[in-house]
């Protein structure tokens, strides 16, 4: 499946040395997935020029950013990744829900950028991209497209991001300033549902021999990045909550489905510790829930189909959030008003609400679906869920402008902020959730065919043969062979710092 992303050796030998020649003019020297996974193993040399370099430029020593133990301030990799546990004041449940925060990620401030990585660095070390001539096609509803023209940025190549012109004004300002060509922005019709769309441009786009597409719903270095990067590092934070709490029981990764890479961590997690892995959706688009459609602005999930690197057989639970109480929620906890309203009448700690702004509207439906999860199960003081803050509210400071304008033309005040924390937080409720049987699983699985048999073009046996947890398993085999093959770039390039 060479599109896939599962090559384990050279497929274009001139392409690979072109790549060679480029990588060492620029000193560029990749990371292995071992080390974003563990960024102890990363050179003692690159950890001590880190500390001095800007995580928001297109410098090639960023790449070695692109995993969730970055601080705030620069400074060296941190134990843990920068997570927040949240009160029962806030959440209405026992359980503790904690959340990972992917702001942290280099030049997008998302953990895009890894998808983006994991995707790429396959690609580079094959011979299968060329940056002396190549074009990256980054097809995205947001954020992947951000981080993979930053990566081209560091490559010196043209990124061209592709994604619906309805997402957010800042992430195409954001583009704006990255980009080498305006051209490089395509703007698809729609909104976060159309992928459609996307794919439908990416197909025109193809038939030009120099246009590389990095498809992260399809290429399984996004899904192989997340099991261990994101896995490792959740399993981590749990590990350490169990330090402190010898009862602690991991009950459930809880991740919008998107490219369903992050989904990945679930099953990492379900493997060591027995954990479920909640897939969620928008109640306004419930694909996996109904087969069904819709458009929503949960920015950031993707859906009307089911990803190719979607373990669907693996999955335990899904569950859908209405974007009506994501968008009440953007506003909530970023406002003064509400912050106030958590604070002095919710007796919600301070430093907490403080760290709200953090979540943005991605984030915030795993919030909810991950309050749902603990209800539906009745789930206790000793259990832990774990959930992404995949990116934070400064990317939606127009939405935020345009939902205040919408619902409260009249101004927002206490009386709006009880209302929206007692509908959406203590008010939410275990609808639109669905443990899945085996026969579930296999209606959603088959759901995918339309879109990857008969629209993409995978074979019949490539999209049947991710049935079985075999596959996925032995997926893990292509690790180690790209990590030898990342070491022998590195090494052929010189590019590594002495």
């Amino acid at each position: 499946m060479p599109k896939l992303g599962l090559e384990t050796e050279v497929a274009n030998q001139e392409v690979f040395e072109n790549t060679l020649r480029r990588f060492r003019e620029a000193q560029i020297a990749l990371p292995t997935f071992a080390e974003l996974a563990d960024p102890t193993l990363i050179p003692e040399t690159i950890q001590e020029r880190l500390t001095a370099l800007d995580p928001d430029r297109p410098h090639p020593l960023n790449l070695f950013r692109v995993h969730w133990y970055n601080t705030k301030n620069g400074d060296r990799f941190s134990q843990l990744p920068e997570h927040l546990v949240l009160p029962a004041s806030l959440t209405g449940v026992s359980a503790r829900i904690v959340i990972l925060l992917a702001d942290r990620f280099p030049m997008i401030h998302a953990h895009k950028v890894l998808a983006t990585y994991g995707c790429l660095a396959p690609r580079v070390i094959t011979g299968q991209f060329d940056p002396t001539r190549h074009k990256a096609i980054w097809p995205s509803t947001g954020n992947y497209c951000r981080g993979g023209v930053a990566v081209s940025r560091i490559m010196g190549c043209r990124g061209v991001a592709v994604l619906p012109e309805g997402m957010s004004r800042e992430r195409f300002d954001w583009l704006e300033s990255w980009v080498t060509d305006p051209e490089d922005i395509i703007r698809t019709p729609g909104t976060e549902s159309n992928v459609k769309e996307i794919y439908d441009r990416c197909a025109e786009l193809e038939r030009q021999a120099d246009n590389i597409i990095f498809n992260q719903f399809s290429e399984f270095g996004n899904y192989l990045a997340h099991y261990l990067c994101t896995g490792q590092a959740a399993g981590r934070l749990f590990e350490a909550i169990s330090e402190e709490n010898p009862d602690s029981r991991l009950r459930a990764l809880v991740s919008a489905t998107g490219s369903a890479g992050t989904l990945a961590a679930g099953d990492a997690l379900k493997e060591r510790y027995g954990s479920s892995n909640v897939a969620v959706e928008a109640v306004e688009c419930p694909t996996l829930l109904e087969n069904g459609f819709g458009e929503h602005n949960i920015q950031g999930i993707g859906d009307k189909h089911i990803p190719l690197i979607h373990n669907v057989m693996n999955t335990d639970v899904v569950t859908a959030v209405s974007d009506r109480a994501t968008d009440s929620l953007l506003v909530l906890f970023n406002t003064e008003v509400g912050r106030r309203y958590l604070v002095e009448r919710k007796k919600v700690a301070a430093e907490i609400v403080a760290e709200l702004g953090r979540l943005g509207l991605s984030s915030l439906c795993n919030l909810l679906a991950a309050i749902k999860t603990a209800k539906h199960f009745d789930l206790e003081e000793d259990d832990v869920i774990l959930t992404v803050a995949t990116d934070g509210a400064e990317l939606y400071a127009s939405e935020l402008e345009k939902i205040l304008a919408r619902d409260f033309p009249s101004g927002f005040d206490e009386i709006d902020a009880a209302e929206i924390f007692g509908r959406d937080l203590a008010g939410a409720a275990t609808d639109y959730l669905q443990e899945l049987t085996y026969t579930d699983r296999r209606r959603i699985f088959n759901l995918g065919y339309y879109t990857w048999v008969e629209q993409q073009g995978v074979t019949l046996e490539d999209f049947g043969i991710r049935r079985q947890q075999s596959f996925w398993r032995q997926l893990l085999d292509l690790v180690p062979v790209w990590d030898e093959m990342i070491r022998d770039f590195n090494a052929r390039t010189g590019a590594l710092p002495s």
